[in-house]
């Protein structure tokens, strides 16, 4: 019986080891495959990393004026030169990478689980529900996307949380027609009305039959509207809505820039090309995981 077992147990770990080992080669041939999942993927975490350890990277306090230093070029000790009130511009591009990738994380959570789970109630269930949600997504469609970031920031009050809340917002009607769009055509695939005849629940088939078959087009757009979260936010810092001073944004640091800019364009350097470089990278991803992720487009 010892010996049974023990054969039963390396049976089982036999199975499972090439199924281990053929995942990390299908991860393997999809880098190969598509090198701007290195490429991007690497930069955004490196990005992660510098929010992550920002206290230890920037070489000055942020926040710390120097009334002294004000405006000085770039030079070894200030690399990025420093701003109209003595602070040191790398140091606070560091720190506003914490901003702007938090922004990316919560606002397109947001965005997500709300266009997500009203796209799945009106693409499932139809009839009434699936019209008075869409007339109300094109309603919100009806304004243009910063517009109505811009009224919803004002309406809860200036702030990160409350900018972070507008950008979510105005990310909801992607995800719910693209939700929508996806459960429509999934739910008349006869593996759906499968389980349906055999009695499964609405939750049972949304959460395990149909959510796992469209999540392939959500995370590609995840990954695209980060860099449109950022963007939104790096716009209404700059008009005065987002991050509040003395917090160091990206946004808010061009809109200072944008007042001396004659006089120290090096000012809008770092805040420019972070967002410049934070925005092209999670675009080039979600084109990545596009290609990557589609069976049409891989077998090309």
């Amino acid at each position: 019986m010892q010996v049974a077992a023990e054969r039963q147990v390396v049976g089982q770990a036999s199975v499972v080891a090439p199924r281990e080992l053929s995942r990390a080669r299908r991860a393997l041939a999809t880098g190969l495959r598509e090198p701007r999942l290195i490429i991007f993927g690497g930069l955004i975490l490196v990005m992660v990393l510098v929010a992550i350890f920002a206290p230890l990277l920037a070489p000055y306090d942020p926040y710390k004026t120097q009334p002294a230093n004000v405006l000085q070029q770039p030079s070894m000790e200030h690399i990025l030169g420093t701003d109209n009130l003595g602070r040191d511009q790398l140091s606070r591009v560091l720190y506003g990478t914490q901003v702007s990738l938090l922004v990316a994380v919560i606002a397109v959570t947001i965005a997500l689980g709300g266009g997500v789970s009203l796209g799945l109630a009106a693409g499932y269930v139809g009839g009434a529900l699936d019209q008075a949600l869409s007339r109300f997504i094109d309603a919100m469609l009806a304004f243009p996307g910063v517009l109505l970031a811009i009224a919803v920031t004002n309406a809860l009050g200036p702030s990160l949380r409350n900018a972070m809340i507008a950008v979510g917002i105005i990310g909801i009607p992607l995800y719910f027609r693209l939700t929508r769009g996806q459960v429509l055509q999934a739910r008349e695939q006869e593996y759906v009305v499968a389980a349906a005849v055999l009695g499964a629940s609405r939750v049972r088939i949304l959460g395990r039959h149909i959510m796992p078959n469209i999540a392939n087009p959500l995370i590609v757009a995840a990954s695209i509207s980060s860099s449109s979260a950022i963007l939104a936010l790096a716009a209404l810092s700059f008009i005065g809505i987002g991050p509040q001073p003395p917090d160091p944004d990206w946004g808010s640091m061009i809109n200072a820039a944008s007042g001396v800019l004659n006089r120290s364009p090096w000012l809008s350097f770092g805040p420019g090309l972070a967002i410049f470089l934070t925005v092209f990278s999670f675009s080039m991803l979600g084109d990545a995981l596009r290609d990557a992720l589609d069976p049409r487009l891989r077998n090309r």
